[in-house]
């Protein structure tokens, strides 16, 4: 009992954490709420009211004489019960009973209708802040997402990012926000028909205080494994979301593998467990209204039983139907606290979905701008790059890269090859602070490139990867992806000099042509001239090529390798290749082998005979492989 009263606890405040957080913007939604339930309340309570006098005075239970009071004459609740049945009789004497009972039920009528739209302005004013909350967390994540560094990706499961922004977040809509409502209206009425409840019997009142905590306490009992049986079902909601990313994305290999049973047998067990999850959860969450039914009922009949005895025994100034009209307002706490109940469950569910997508939000961003930035150097002449004394770990044990040194100069062209896994594409990565390095300085233009505002660092580099990654939109919108202020005659400039505009002229839209998902509507090599184009309008001073013609045919090679040529020109580059003949030109080529640079030098200078021959033994692996 203790435990699950902890647990609850933890959970209210778990949930009021979350609404400090995201309710500020949208105060006057929360105050409207909460000032149109207390106003559904009070009418609620003035609504049951009515049936005092129809009982007692209609069915002459009470005979009473009554004559108008005014406030001092006795307590607040004394003047206001009297001049209530003051004004009934009036209504009795002047119109007669019948008319009476009329004018009592039209009355009901009106302050039902008035208790009915109070509560719609209540659900009225918190639909925004629930919808908003949604929504900014949704904005949040996105936001977070993409400022996120890239090694954080590396860790999680692409799909169950995707889970987290889709399915938890849409638990958190479903659990947590839907309850809402109900945290704010049960709340008020319950404790304005408590209010009440004293006021008509304190002592049954006292009972009822003793009684409903009891019932609360076994509710809580039966909720208390929801929260983590919720988290281990939308864990593993991420796990089948992973697999089919997998699957959409890896189609091809799958079918030409034959591995189709395989990757079935697999998204079936893993659909076994969430279904198995998913079943745990529901019934737990399906015997909650059962429960508070059974529970709600027991309470009811036990207070019958304690008010009846009360009234027999004559020890209470309680009649039958004040009873009654307390009996009334008990049923009207009933159904707000089983709701509240069913929202503790909700929120219990809702926290799990919530704390997974936490993990996000609160997920540190090692790559951050410096306290006092230093302005980013000029681009009106080439920029040099330096690695002095660099060292890098992606797991913080291996080391990726050891000792390196390299400089750059400003417009000169170097080269990196070597075996995969020797570190290439990660000194690539370490210039735009992909990643941070642990031992040594990156340097642009002499210049720290950690003392830089990450977004002016990263505006001064372009990249042509080997797979050129473009967006489901338009040819143009691709082009100019990051320049918002580009012009068509600009655009298409950029597409000249990367030997794009012609096959883009030849397409039905020209520039307004969509490209498919990721470009699948063009061919690699058009794929890859387009990006080339992307990087040409941006007019980068740094230029960073990582095996950008590595997986074309030879005709794409040579298209591609003239537009890269004329990109190259005035600027510094850094190229990552297999392909030798690419980097022949290269003003340095440096062999990288298990993360150190072991030769440096030109072409011709790393085949003489006294180089070390690293060079010389790629070079000839190559020849082979092509012969």
């Amino acid at each position: 009992m203790k435990h699950s009263g902890v647990q609850n606890q933890s959970a209210m405040k778990d949930f009021f954490a979350i609404l400090r957080r995201f309710v500020p913007p949208y105060k006057k939604c929360l105050i409207l709420n909460i000032i149109f339930n207390i106003l559904a309340a009070f009418l609620t309570l003035f609504s049951f009211a009515l049936i005092i006098p129809i009982l007692e005075m209609l069915f002459q239970i009470r005979e009473a004489h009554y004559t108008l009071m005014h406030v001092g004459d006795a307590s607040l609740k004394d003047v206001a019960f009297n001049n209530f049945y003051y004004y009934t009789q009036e209504l009795i004497n002047n119109f007669g009973p019948t008319s009476t009972l009329a004018i009592l039920a039209a009355a009901l009528v009106v302050l039902t209708a008035l208790k009915t739209g109070a509560t719609y302005l209540s659900s009225y004013f918190i639909i925004p802040m629930r919808s908003g909350i949604v929504r900014d967390i949704r904005n949040y994540v996105y936001d977070k997402i993409t400022a996120l560094p890239i090694g954080f990706f590396t860790v999680e499961r692409k799909g169950d990012v995707m889970a987290r922004m889709s399915g938890d977040v849409a638990e958190i809509e479903n659990s947590i926000m839907s309850s809402l409502d109900m945290m704010f209206k049960n709340p008020v009425m319950i404790i304005v028909c408590l209010a009440m409840m004293i006021a008509i019997s304190w002592q049954l009142t006292v009972f009822v205080f003793i009684l409903l905590p009891l019932a609360g306490m076994v509710m809580g009992k039966v909720g208390k494994r929801l929260k983590r049986t919720s988290f281990e079902g939308q864990t593993q909601w991420g796990v089948l979301m992973s697999t089919i990313e997998e699957t959409l994305g890896g189609l091809r290999i799958i079918k030409a593998f034959n591995a189709e049973d395989k990757m079935s047998k697999r998204f079936h067990s893993e659909n076994q467990v969430f279904y198995r999850l998913s079943n745990q959860v529901a019934r737990r969450q399906a015997l909650a209204h059962p429960m508070s039914e059974l529970l709600g009922t027991t309470a009811i009949a036990i207070i019958l039983w304690f008010g009846g005895a009360l009234i027999l025994s004559g020890e209470s100034s309680l009649n039958a139907a004040d009873f009654i009209y307390y009996m009334v307002i008990f049923y009207n706490i009933i159904n707000p606290a089983k709701d509240l109940s069913k929202a503790s469950y909700a929120i219990q569910k809702g926290l799990a979905s919530m704390e997974r997508v936490d993990k996000i939000l609160n997920a540190v961003n090692p790559i951050s701008n410096p306290a006092e930035a230093v302005p980013v150097p000029s681009t009106d002449t080439p920029v040099g790059v330096s690695f002095k004394d660099v060292s890098f770990s992606y797991d913080g044990t291996t080391e990726v890269l050891r000792d390196i040194n390299l400089d750059i100069a400003p417009g000169a062209t170097v080269a990196l090859v070597g075996q995969s896994g020797s570190g290439k594409s990660t000194m690539a990565d370490l210039i735009p602070r992909f990643y941070d390095v642990q031992r040594g300085t990156v340097t642009v233009g002499g210049t720290d490139i950690r003392k830089l505002k990450v977004h002016e660092l990263r505006s001064l580099m372009g990249n042509v990867n080997q797979e050129a990654i473009l967006f489901n939109d338009t040819i143009f919108n691709n082009i100019s992806f990051g320049v918002e202020t580009a012009t068509l005659e600009q655009v298409r400039e950029a597409a000249r000099i990367a030997n794009a505009d012609e096959f883009i002229m030849a397409t039905e839209q020209g520039y307004d042509t969509p490209i498919g998902d990721r470009g699948c509507r063009l061919s690699g090599g058009q794929r890859q001239r387009i990006s080339i184009a992307r990087a040409v309008l941006k007019n980068p001073a740094i230029l960073i090529l990582d095996e950008a013609t590595s997986a074309l045919d030879s005709e794409s090679e040579t298209l591609v390798q003239q537009a890269l040529d004329r990109l190259m020109t005035g600027r510094t580059t850094l190229v990552i290749a297999h392909r030798l003949s690419t980097i022949r030109r290269a003003d340095l080529i440096c062999v990288m082998h298990e993360g150190r640079i072991v030769e440096a030098g030109t072409h011709d200078q790393l085949l003489a005979p006294d180089a070390a021959g690293y060079y010389r033994r790629l070079v000839e692996m190559q020849s082979l492989g092509q012969n």
